[in-house]
């Protein structure tokens, strides 16, 4: 059962911040590092108080978040329902905050001509569960007889779970003969590196690399053309089905907001729009982030997911969510 609002949540749970150094733990996805890393720079040079940002991918970072270890948790899907139920058990109520948009990325190496565009069924035969797929020339008879070498992120990264999802049709279903890794820039010096490579990560990690890689334009189903990844076709809704929100998830306590965590998040949405754009990932527009900072002032815990990913989310959509 999808929600058409945030659900709410009546856990609560108790924080506080070393009084002595003031730090703002923070961890999770690898995508959305970039983002929450540049705020925490700006915030600390502002204020003095310390806030470190791990990388331990979306899943690995709800683990801690849920164990009580960090007040925020950077996510590049929705919490899911086994996080949530862990969460719940531990009595930890969170906030569900938007803050970006990304194109998911699939890359191949500068010396590959041949696949500039690809379909949603030829991904899948390569990605799916058990694929045999070893040479380019079994994607496509069009296509030379080169090895292909696979490189994607780890089991703990919402990347993985949201291209599952979105490629395979079951979020972490996927083979598992590739090198995989939560540090995207292993995945670039990989794929540049084998004229056979391919991989998928956010567009900002592309863009930083678009020297070394190309980005493959993706045939969505039940279309003929193909869409690459841009700001632009993020927007529009044409880059379909690998255009996914981005999210932090804050700890929340019934009544109570750390002064130190309330004074960051609301920096960080203050700041979105120009920092977001600093290190290349798609920002809300104006009224939406206006709708998220007013969902963050009523303190409204909990979600507007069932606990899976939805593919193709539309940002109207989400944002409807947060304003009712």
């Amino acid at each position: 059962m999808k929600s058409s609002a945030l659900v709410a949540s009546t856990f609560t749970f108790s924080y506080s911040i070393n009084a002595a150094d003031k730090t703002i733990a923070i961890d999770g996805s690898s995508t959305v590092y970039p983002i929450t890393e540049a705020v925490a720079e700006d915030f600390q040079k502002k204020t003095g108080t310390k806030v470190t940002v791990g990388v331990s991918g979306t899943g690995g970072g709800f683990k801690k978040f849920c164990r009580g270890e960090t007040v925020i948790s950077n996510a590049s899907r929705p919490i899911s329902k086994k996080e949530m139920d862990m969460c719940a058990e531990a009595g930890i109520a969170y906030i569900e905050l938007p803050i970006a948009y990304d194109a998911l990325t699939v890359v191949t190496n500068k010396g590959n001509d041949w696949a500039k565009t690809m379909t949603v069924d030829e991904l899948n035969k390569i990605w799916q569960s058990g694929s045999s797929v070893k040479n380019w020339k079994d994607v496509n008879p069009a296509w030379p007889n080169q090895p292909m070498k696979l490189f994607g992120p780890g089991a703990d990264s919402g990347t993985f779970d949201y291209f599952t999802e979105a490629i395979n049709g079951r979020a972490k279903s996927s083979r598992s003969d590739y090198t995989a890794s939560e540090d995207d820039n292993v995945l670039v010096t990989g794929v540049s590196g084998d004229k056979g490579g391919m991989g998928y990560f956010g567009l900002a990690y592309y863009l930083e690399n678009k020297d070394k890689l190309n980005a493959v334009s993706i045939v969505a189903k039940g279309k003929t053309n193909g869409v690459a990844p841009s700001e632009q076709t993020v927007m529009d809704g044409t880059y379909q089905p690998l255009a996914r929100p981005l999210f932090i998830y804050v700890h929340a306590t019934k009544g109570h907001f750390d002064k130190d965590v309330k004074a960051f998040v609301e920096y960080y949405l203050a700041n979105a729009p120009k920092l977001v754009k600093e290190v290349k990932y798609v920002p809300l527009n104006s009224s939406e982030y206006a709708a998220v900072s007013k969902h963050w002032q009523s303190k409204k815990a909990g979600t507007g997911f069932d606990g899976k990913n939805e593919v193709g989310l539309k940002i109207e959509d989400l944002i409807k969510r947060i304003k009712d």
